[in-house]
C-alpha cells in the first residue's frame, strides 16, 4: 500500500493534476499489488459516481453561482451592513455575517469568497482598512461554506461513510456559527486597537435594518426551505438541491431582476465545468478507496493506533494534526475519499460517533482552505483584493485562532456537534 501512496504523492509533486494522479496511482497499485483484472478500474470509476445523492453536488454548485450573479449576495451584504455596520471594524463584521448567510445557500467556499470579496474589498481599500487582514477574514468566511449546510463536503462525507446527509448538515450548524462568532470577536479586538480608521460614523438605524431585511427576504427563504425541507422529511438532500436552483432562478430572474435569460448560458457552462471537476475526482478516488479496503489498510492502521494508544483523546489529537497537514496540501473532496474510509472505522472502534468524526474531518479540511500552499479560498480572496498571497498569509493566523479553538471543541465536546442531529434524527 505504501507503493500506491508513494506513487500518488510523487505524481502530485510532479505537477500532474490530482484526478490523473489518483487514477494512475490506483491503476499501478492494482497491477503491482493484486491479481484483479484492470477492468475493475472502469467499474469503480462508474460506480463512484453512480449515486443519486451525488446529484446534489451539481445542483448546489449551480445555485451558488446563480446566487452570486443574481443579486442575492448584494442583498445579503446590505442586510449585514445594516445589522453590524455600526460596530468597530464594520467591514470585517459585514464580511463575516454575509459569508455566514451565503454559506447557508451555496455550499461552495470559493464562490462565496469571490462574491463577498468583489463587493467589500474595494470598500476596504477606500476606507484604509488592512487589506491583508480583510482578505484573510473573507477567506475564512468562505471556509464556512463546507461547514454550514448545504455543504458539498458534508454530502461527500455522508455518502463515503454511509451516514445521513441531514444529520451531517445539522452537525455542522453549531460549529459553523461558533466560528463566525469567534471571527467577529477576533476582528473586533484587532479593530479596537487599530485606530480611528475602523470607527464607523454611521449609527445603527432600525428603519434601515427593516428596509434591508425586507429586500433580503426572498434570498433568506432559500436556507429555510433547503434545511427545513431536509430536516422535516419533505424532500431528500438531492431534491433540496434542485429546489434551491429553481428558487434561486425565480428570485434572480423575477424578483430582483438582476439576472437575464441571456446570462444563463455562460453561468450554466461554468456550473457544469465546476461540477464535472468535482465528480471526476470522486470517480477516480473511488478506485483508490477500493484498493485501500481490499488491502485491509483500515485494519492495519487500527492495529497500529492500538499499539500507540488506547485513549480516544490521544487518537483524536493525532488524527487532527494529520488532517490539518493533509488539508494544507490536498483538495478537500480528494482527501475525504482517500482518508475517511481508512479513519472512520478506526474512530468508531474508539467509540467516537461517526457524525461527530465526519464533521470534525470536514472542519479540518475547511481550515485547509485558508492555509498555504493549497488554500483555495486564500488564493481567491488575495486575487480579488489585489494582494499577493505572501502578504495575506501574514494575517491568516488571526482567523485561524477561533477556527482551531472550535475544532478542539468539536473533537472533545461531542455535544457541540451531536445535539442537533440527535434532536431530529434520534
Amino acid at each position: 500500500m505504501s507503493f500506491a501512496f508513494g506513487g500518488f504523492v510523487l505524481l502530485i509533486f510532479s505537477g500532474l493534476p490530482i484526478v490523473f494522479a489518483l487514477g494512475v496511482a490506483g491503476l499501478l497499485a492494482i497491477v503491482m499489488l493484486t491479481d484483479v483484472p484492470t477492468t475493475i478500474v472502469a467499474q469503480r470509476v462508474f460506480g463512484g459516481v453512480n449515486s443519486f445523492s451525488l446529484m446534489a453536488i451539481p445542483f448546489f454548485v449551480t445555485a451558488g453561482i446563480l446566487m452570486a450573479e443574481g443579486g442575492i449576495a448584494r442583498r445579503f451584504v446590505d442586510l449585514a451592513s445594516a445589522l453590524v455596520g455600526w460596530i468597530t471594524g464594520s467591514l470585517y463584521m459585514i464580511a463575516i455575517v454575509t459569508s455566514t448567510g451565503l454559506a447557508a445557500i451555496s455550499g461552495s467556499g470559493s464562490a462565496d469568497t469571490a462574491a463577498v470579496g468583489s463587493i467589500l474589498s474595494p470598500e476596504m481599500r477606500r476606507r484604509g482598512y488592512d487589506l491583508d487582514l480583510g482578505a484573510s477574514i473573507i477567506a475564512a468566511g468562505g471556509a464556512l461554506a463546507p461547514i454550514l449546510p448545504p455543504s458539498i463536503i458534508m454530502v461527500v462525507i455522508a455518502i463515503t461513510s454511509n451516514l445521513s446527509i441531514g444529520a451531517m448538515f445539522l452537525g455542522g450548524i453549531v460549529p459553523g456559527l461558533m466560528i463566525a462568532i469567534g471571527l467577529a470577536i477576533a476582528c473586533f479586538i484587532v479593530a479596537k486597537r487599530g485606530g480611528p480608521v475602523y470607527r464607523d460614523s454611521e449609527p445603527f438605524s432600525l428603519s434601515r435594518l427593516g428596509r434591508a431585511f425586507v429586500a433580503a427576504i426572498p434570498g433568506l427563504t432559500l436556507p429555510v426551505v433547503i434545511i427545513g425541507g431536509i430536516v422535516g422529511g419533505v424532500f431528500t438532500a438531492t431534491e433540496a438541491s434542485s429546489v434551491a436552483v429553481i428558487l434561486t432562478l425565480v428570485i434572480s430572474l423575477l424578483v430582483y431582476r438582476e439576472l437575464k435569460l441571456k446570462d444563463l448560458a455562460p453561468l450554466l457552462i461554468k456550473a457544469i465545468s465546476l461540477s464535472a471537476a468535482v465528480l471526476i475526482i470522486v470517480a477516480t478516488a473511488s478506485v483508490f478507496s477500493w484498493i485501500i479496503a481490499t488491502l485491509g489498510v483500515p485494519h492495519l492502521l487500527d492495529t497500529w493506533f492500538r499499539g500507540v494508544t488506547e485513549s480516544p483523546v490521544v487518537f483524536l489529537l493525532i488524527v487532527n494534526l494529520f488532517l490539518l497537514v493533509v488539508g494544507m496540501f490536498m483538495e478537500s473532496i480528494s482527501a475525504i475519499l482517500i482518508v475517511l474510509p481508512v479513519l472512520m472505522p478506526i474512530a468508531q472502534s474508539y467509540g467516537i460517533d461517526p457524525v461527530q468524526f465526519g464533521v470534525m474531518t470536514g472542519l479540518n479540511l475547511a481550515i485547509g482552505l485558508i492555509t498555504p500552499p493549497y488554500g483555495i479560498c486564500l488564493f481567491v480572496a488575495s486575487m480579488v483584493a489585489g494582494r499577493k498571497v505572501e502578504q495575506v498569509v501574514t494575517k491568516v493566523w488571526i482567523p485561524l485562532i477561533p477556527m482551531l479553538f472550535v475544532l478542539a471543541l468539536t473533537a472533545y465536546v461531542p455535544a457541540v456537534v451531536l445535539t442537533l442531529p440527535r434532536a431530529f434524527f434520534p
